[in-house]
């Protein structure tokens, strides 16, 4: 939502179920120390990003 480009991480818990490509929508916790990186958080699938978008929660 403020529009920087961090690189993500994805925790180890979720690192071999969750598989993220470029256009996905994801919710990412910048790093307190280097603002260019985050941790993934979640990441929402197709018809997540589908209702967000009717709701107006996003613009997508």
């Amino acid at each position: 939502m403020d529009g920087v480009v961090r690189m993500g991480r994805i925790p180890g818990s979720k690192k071999k179920r969750m598989w993220i490509r470029e256009g996905d929508i994801v919710i990412a916790n910048p790093w307190e120390v280097q603002d260019s990186k985050a941790e993934v958080i979640w990441k929402y699938t197709r018809p997540q990003v589908e209702w967000l978008e009717r709701k107006g929660y996003i613009k997508y």
